[in-house]
């Protein structure tokens, strides 16, 4: 883990957990694994508050614990430092469930973000309760959890393993992928009763299985919806809902998970799925043309390997975000250094070696201007120096030498990455600074808001309204309306560079060996 990707961290667990949670977190981020001793003694905080810390991480699924190998009564704590950055998608997380299964579904998601893990019956006490939708029955609640159980959208922690060991002090958890989506016994009439005050959360059946997100579902899904997206963008809305169809009878026989390439899918099962779910007469008809274009089209999504059952196809995840992720850096090349940098940047990693007069004859740029364009890629690390040496005729005669021009692909996303973990780092402390640096601005106005909103209830006349309102001064409004159009610029380029920083993870996941933190189970 690079340290722009220490610093994204530290600042995006500040600002959900506070101070201590952060100072423990960045004591675990260093090491691999760390005893409550040696994070009381790093730390300087007091036992106390070093306990209170892991409880919180380890409640929200960041720190995962095991007996020492050289002391079994210690426990060893590590940070999955993958999954920090999942806190700035809780947003989208909800905003998914939302689309699938409305505002009951998008209170259970809520309420499972702010609990970190809770028990199916806490969570739905706590919707019936606290939530918004209360006038939903619990049987809709209960449905709708079920229902995301069985789309894996909830997952199940590991059992607290109950051991006749007394003198085992570190608690054992089992792990089985069988049970990880097994509906919990959900008992109505004790939620009533536990509403009622008549019992408690103690005696539900279901006390010992504790749930949380399943964040890869919820990735899963990002990563078609970036697919879909650029078929959509570049050849339409029926080629989109075809491949749409298709990744659905991808994960029948393929982990949603897999590096490279799905397994077989025949055209035969392409066409009875549409014609058995979708409603489009023109996908039905030119289905043979749409499956063409798929397979001819350079982003080499889908290709055919075949001929069996109408001809056998594969989706080439590793050429898919192969093609995305260099069309995001050649986006940023033409941001950064304009149109012709982009298109030396093709013509080098098309040629994979070049040398500099060759260059500028293949991209067309005028000597000077292809040098000083090359010497800059060089220089931001998009491009790559490869030397090769050639011995002189003589004995004594000097060594010729030849530089060509190289991309190298895993090392220009892994750049890319770090400058975009550094580029939210630095928004987020903008944004930071801003609210502090206007915070008593911003909470003058939150009352007055508070107070106008009352006295609107209340009947009070216009007038009186106005004159409360006119405290708040022409140049004041003026300041406070430039911060939130800042604040709100600053929100926007988040979400932009989440949404690159997961392109470029994809890329990584699919077209290189490097562990990234994605299992099928989490």
């Amino acid at each position: 883990m690079s340290a722009d990707y220490s610093h994204l961290c530290s600042a995006i667990l500040e600002q959900c957990f506070g101070q201590v949670v952060q100072s423990v977190a960045d004591c675990l981020f260093l090491a691999n694994t760390r005893t409550l001793g040696q994070l009381i003694s790093a730390t300087k905080l007091s036992r106390k508050e070093v306990g209170l810390a892991l409880a919180v991480l380890v409640k929200f699924r960041l720190v995962d614990f095991e007996s020492s190998k050289l002391n079994p009564s210690l426990a060893e704590y590590a940070l999955r430092r993958e999954d920090i950055i999942c806190l700035l998608r809780y947003p989208r997380y909800v905003h998914l469930i939302q689309t699938k299964y409305g505002n009951v579904g998008a209170s259970i998601a809520e309420e499972l973000i702010n609990s970190g893990s809770d028990t199916a019956s806490g969570i739905l006490i706590k919707c019936l309760t606290e939530g918004e939708n209360k006038a939903e029955s619990p049987e809709s609640y209960r449905n709708t959890f079920l229902t995301m159980i069985t789309d894996h959208y909830i997952i199940k922690r590991p059992e607290l393993l109950v051991s006749e060991d007394q003198d085992e002090v570190v608690p054992k958890f089992e792990s089985n992928e069988c049970d990880f989506f097994r509906h919990p016994n959900i008992d109505l009439q004790l939620l009533d009763k536990i509403r009622k005050g008549d019992a408690t959360l103690a005696e539900a059946k279901d006390s010992t299985m504790v749930w949380n997100l399943n964040y890869d579902r919820f990735h899963q899904d990002f990563r078609d919806a970036i697919m879909v997206d650029a078929i959509e963008r570049k050849m339409g809305e029926n080629a989109a809902e075809c491949f749409r169809f298709i990744l659905k009878i991808m994960y029948n026989t393929t982990d949603p998970w897999q590096r490279k390439l799905s397994n077989q899918i025949t055209f035969v099962e392409i066409k009875q799925a549409i014609e058995r779910k979708s409603n489009n007469l023109d996908l039905m008809k030119y289905l043979d043309q749409y499956i063409s274009l798929l397979t001819e089209d350079s982003l080499g999504f889908f290709r055919r390997v075949g001929d069996m059952g109408g001809g056998l196809y594969v989706v080439d995840m590793e050429h898919a975000f192969e093609s995305l992720a260099f069309a995001c850096v050649e986006s940023v090349i033409t941001e950064r250094f304009g149109s012709k940098a982009a298109r030396i940047f093709r013509v080098i990693r098309f040629k994979k070696y070049i040398e500099q007069e060759d260059l500028q004859k293949e991209a067309m740029i005028p000597s000077k201007e292809a040098k000083s364009l090359a010497y800059n890629l060089f220089q931001e690390q998009f491009i790559h120096v490869k030397i090769i040496k050639k011995p002189g005729g003589g004995s004594n005669g000097p060594a010729k030498a030849f530089y060509l021009f190289q991309v190298k692909e895993k090392d220009t996303v892994r750049m890319l990455l770090d400058a975009s973990y550094k580029s939210l780092y630095n928004t987020i402390e903008r944004s930071n600074f801003e609210k502090n640096e206007h915070k008593g601005l911003i909470e003058k106005s939150q009352r007055l808001d508070s107070i106008v909103e009352t006295m609107k209830e209340r009947g009070d006349s216009e007038e009186y309204i106005a004159e409360i309102v006119e405290t708040f001064t022409p140049p004041e409004c003026e300041i406070l309306n430039k911060v939130k159009n800042r604040i709100k610029t600053l929100s926007k380029a988040e979400l932009t560079l989440d949404d690159t920083i997961f392109l470029l993870q994809m890329y990584q996941h699919h077209c290189t060996t490097l562990p990234t933190g994605i299992r099928r189970f989490k």
